[in-house]
């Protein structure tokens, strides 16, 4: 039987995860710089975890015996999330969809917000996992490339699709199919994240910026425009922007992108690549345009009117925080229908109108409308069919591919 070895992570990756974390997706927190890849400081410990050093080989799902499923007996789940990711009451003392689950199906959850980057939580799960034992959770919510690990690694169970009609229905066409989980069997998306083009109107003198081609070439922006920190982002951007699919680029493509964006450098248009902290330089206009992620944007347009985002024609670049049920959960079948309560339209309504995310379920437009069509009207939050299309997810790498690209980027970036 095939067994999958564990990846440890090169300096490069590592650096690339400290940056993340100290001041890039890492660094956003939830409802004041909307996060896009986990909050909190990185410890050692968190570090040693993502290494991998002492993680035997896992078996691929379904080699061994499948889990005891004790959910018809004890009526629970426990979910562990982030912070502020989760719809509150007015008061602050209620979760209203997670009590309106338990009152209709009798389960009772158990919601713990104790994710506060997925390095750390790794760290906290990776044991348990290892050694083939009960986490003590039965949902999880990670971001892409810590979902496709656990999965790789076997330590995620294949969800019973029987149990998820209303998922599988609404499930929006644009996160049907990830390279890491193609059609979903064992994952589905809680949020999604996506890249976009700000930029201030009134520090381009009207001007809309739109293409990743005009942050580079555009005259009149020179030496205020930004690019991010994280290659993922800046690095897929730029490739759409050559007609190359981030989804399947090789490495000579990889490497084209990086010098278009070294071009950027030598010329000094782009004024520097950032992390969360391009907000302020933007509402300012320091930076005239540059690369920002979609919850920051919707954050900043709230106090100021001058920000302004676009969709470029060439796409832009989506991730997701996805829901995973660990290995030997005890509780399968309750997370599961956990999962698809949150995709009907009026649950998952509620919940985009509180946390102000791309919202992954198809159709949800109407019923968002009913609590606030501002919010309902957003393509930010409710991508419409066209936007949909040019959503891009940048492939899986290797540990040898990543390690070679982060390692490049950093050069590019001066980290």
């Amino acid at each position: 039987m095939e067994q999958y070895q564990p990846d440890s992570l090169s300096a490069a990756q590592v650096a690339a995860i400290r940056r993340s974390l100290t001041s890039g997706r890492g660094a956003l927190t939830r409802r004041s710089m909307l996060r896009a890849g986990g909050v909190g400081a990185l410890t050692v410990g968190g570090f040693a975890s993502l290494s991998a050093c002492g993680i035997p080989p896992a078996k691929r799902e379904g080699q061994g015996p499948a889990s005891t499923d004790f959910s018809d007996k004890e009526k629970t789940v426990n979910f562990s999330n982030w912070t502020e990711y989760m719809d509150v009451s007015e008061d602050e003392k209620s979760r209203p969809t997670l009590e309106a689950f338990a009152k209709r199906t009798g389960i009772k959850v158990k919601y713990t917000e104790d994710i506060n980057d997925n390095v750390e939580f790794f760290g906290k799960i990776k044991p348990q996992l290892a050694a083939g034992q009960d986490t003590g959770r039965d949902l999880i919510c990670v971001t892409d490339w810590l979902a496709a690990r656990i999965i790789r690694l076997g330590w995620a169970q294949k969800l019973d699709a029987s149990h998820l009609p209303t998922a599988y229905a609404n499930l929006s066409a644009q996160f049907r199919r990830p390279d890491w989980d193609p059609g979903r069997a064992y994952s589905y998306p809680w949020t999604g994240i996506s890249t976009v083009i700000a930029y201030n109107s009134k520090a381009t003198g009207g001007k809309k910026v739109d293409s990743v081609t005009q942050l580079l070439d555009d005259p009149s922006l020179k030496g205020r425009v930004g690019f991010l920190t994280e290659m993922r982002d800046s690095v897929g951007m730029t490739l759409l922007d050559m007609g190359k699919d981030p989804g399947s680029f090789t490495d000579a493509d990889f490497d084209a992108a990086l010098g278009r964006l070294q071009k950027g450098v030598d010329k000094k248009q782009i004024r520097r690549f950032t992390g969360n902290d391009y907000t302020s330089d933007l509402d300012k206009g320091d930076l005239a345009a540059c690369l920002a992620w979609a919850g920051d944007v919707i954050q900043l347009q709230a106090d100021n009117p001058d920000i302004k985002f676009a969709i470029p024609s060439a796409g832009y670049i989506t991730s997701s925080d996805n829901l995973l049920v660990p290995a030997n959960a005890r509780h399968k079948t309750n997370a599961e229908k956990l999962i698809d309560y949150y995709y009907e339209l009026p649950v998952a309504a509620q919940l985009a109108a509180y946390i102000n995310y791309v919202c992954p379920v198809d159709g949800v437009k109407d019923e968002l409308a009913k609590i606030d069509p501002e919010l309902a009207g957003n393509t930010l939050i409710v991508p419409d069919k066209a936007m949909a299309r040019k959503s891009h997810a940048f492939r899986s790498l290797s540990s040898a591919e990543e390690t070679a690209y982060e390692e490049k980027f950093a050069k590019l970036i001066g980290a």
